[in-house]
């Protein structure tokens, strides 16, 4: 399909001046930002989320060992890994996604992060040990480990914990198709990730990538009907499982090469639904990602019979672009990318890292995307992309790098119970459930700086009010921060 480059002719004064202020905005209103440094305190971020034994190497001194008992109760091993955000739980479903997530951004960006990749794979290597002790038994998943209601009464740092450290699973009796089949996706593209650096470890991943797949397959459910009471409302499924099938299926294929997997998407695809809710990507949805991940291969001219996911990616990049009237998104009057829902970052850094992994798919293909009367080119996409990442690190009306460390202003009062709380470094002695509370009303500053740390971020006005109590915009996340590491690295290569 024909088409032209979109400009700002033919469209009405509000939207061509919202693409003025994201897409045109002059270096003499903005200064340029250090890429390479943002990268490195995104990647810094992880280690602040870390659980259980620290290793020798670790850069974030405040923080200590954590969790060391985790898993006990069910007698197996599930220490370490990653707690998502501000609290002390560790949610698998949330977890692997920011696994596979860390890893996209190494396999389309890692060459472009310079001295960061080593960093980033170990990040991903934290991630990926933790998966496969949660994997280790056939036909269970270990998918979270501490009770979030006993954990949300207290504010209390990790290293002090000692709230219920409750273990749950998902199995043939009670299954858990999303959280099996992400888990799947994260083992599988991390093999991609380690297949030169260490073979064998890389092949372990995918073997036990194809092994968590399968009982995802067969025994079909939602873990939040299995586990309705323990992962409710904090990482309930609302979109349904089969997005995570396709998902783990697509990048099996991705990783092994298998002709299974590629029958499984062709053959599962309506079945499963891959053709609705395109608009949306995160923890919870993965249906742009399976459309932009599986188009790779037909702009590549390898799979003419994936072409149906090309058509929808194509829908699912047009509906991003400001100035073309859609439902799924809106801009605020600052530039930034807006969608319903709770932490809002965390679609801004999916949807935009999308944007560059298609616009290089489309520059390598020679490939424009058809948006109606308009063509965007690859150069429009990363613009917009772009736009986004900027006004995080600090081009937004607050004036204000929403990445803690990064510029001179940032929030200094993120929702997160190990920054807020003085450390075991400063403060040896065991600081309780409710003492913390005082550190968590308190107007003074966090006593710990969680570098790199993207939280939650402004609302629809731009406005951000720097409080503890207000989660929603001032708490981090590890799946905000790692489809950064990608778009980070693109723009270290590419400003």
């Amino acid at each position: 399909m024909a088409g032209k480059p979109l400009t700002l002719s033919g469209l009405a004064p509000a939207a061509a001046a919202i693409i003025l202020v994201m897409l045109l905005l002059s270096p003499e209103i903005y200064a340029g930002h250090d890429y390479r440094d943002a990268l490195k305190k995104s990647i810094l971020f992880f280690e602040g989320q870390r659980s259980g034994k620290l290793p020798p190497d670790q850069r974030l001194k405040w923080r200590g060992d954590s969790a060391l008992r985790d898993g006990s109760s069910a007698g197996v091993d599930l220490t370490g890994g990653y707690y998502d955000a501000g609290d002390n739980v560790k949610f698998g479903f949330p977890m692997a996604f920011t696994t596979t997530m860390m890893s996209w951004s190494v396999i389309d960006f890692g060459k472009t992060m310079g001295p960061e990749l080593g960093n980033a794979v170990k990040a991903i290597k934290w991630g990926t040990d933790y998966l496969l002790k949660a994997t280790a038994i056939p036909r269970v998943v270990f998918v979270q480990v501490g009770d979030a209601y006993s954990d949300h009464n207290c504010w209390e740092r990790p290293e002090d914990m000692d709230t219920l450290r409750t273990v749950y699973k998902v199995d043939m009796d009670h299954p858990g198709s999303e959280v099996a089949g992400e888990t799947a996706a994260a083992l599988a593209a991390a093999s991609i990730v380690f297949a030169k650096r260490d073979p064998a470890y890389s092949k372990r991943l995918l073997d036990r990538a194809a092994r968590v797949f399968a009982f995802a397959n067969k025994y079909r459910g939602a873990y939040s009907d299995s586990l309705r009471q323990a992962v409710c409302p904090f990482y309930c499924n609302f979109n349904g499982y089969e997005d995570e099938l396709l998902w783990g299926a697509a990048w099996l294929h991705k990783a092994s090469k298998r002709r299974v997997y590629r029958e499984f998407i062709v053959k599962n695809k309506e079945i499963l639904r891959a053709g609705e809710t395109i608009h949306e990507f995160g923890w919870d949805n993965k249906h742009a990602g399976i459309n932009v991940l599986i188009s790779k291969m037909v702009l590549m001219g390898k799979a003419d019979y994936f072409q149906s996911f090309k058509q929808n990616a194509d829908e699912f990049i047009c509906s991003l672009l400001p100035g073309i009237s859609h439902p799924q998104v809106e801009y605020s009057l600052g530039g930034l990318l807006v969608k319903s829902g709770g932490s809002n970052m965390q679609h801004v850094t999916s949807l935009s890292f999308l944007l560059i992994a298609y616009s290089n798919y489309l520059s390598h293909a020679k490939k424009v995307v058809p948006c109606g009367q308009f063509t965007a080119s690859p150069a429009l996409l990363r613009q917009v992309a772009k736009r986004q990442v900027d006004y995080i690190l600090g081009d937004n009306p607050m004036k204000m790098s929403y990445m803690v460390g990064y510029g001179s202003k940032f929030p200094q009062r993120i929702h997160h119970r190990g920054s807020s709380v003085p450390s075991v470094v400063d403060h040896p002695d065991r600081i309780g459930c409710k003492e913390g509370s005082r550190y968590y009303l308190s107007p003074s500053p966090n006593p710990n700086l969680l570098i790199g740390a993207v939280v939650g971020g402004p609302n629809v006005t731009d406005d951000f009010p720097d409080s503890r109590p207000y989660f929603q915009l001032t708490e981090p996340t590890t799946y905000i921060n790692a489809p950064l590491l990608g778009l980070l690295g693109y723009f270290a290569a590419h400003a």
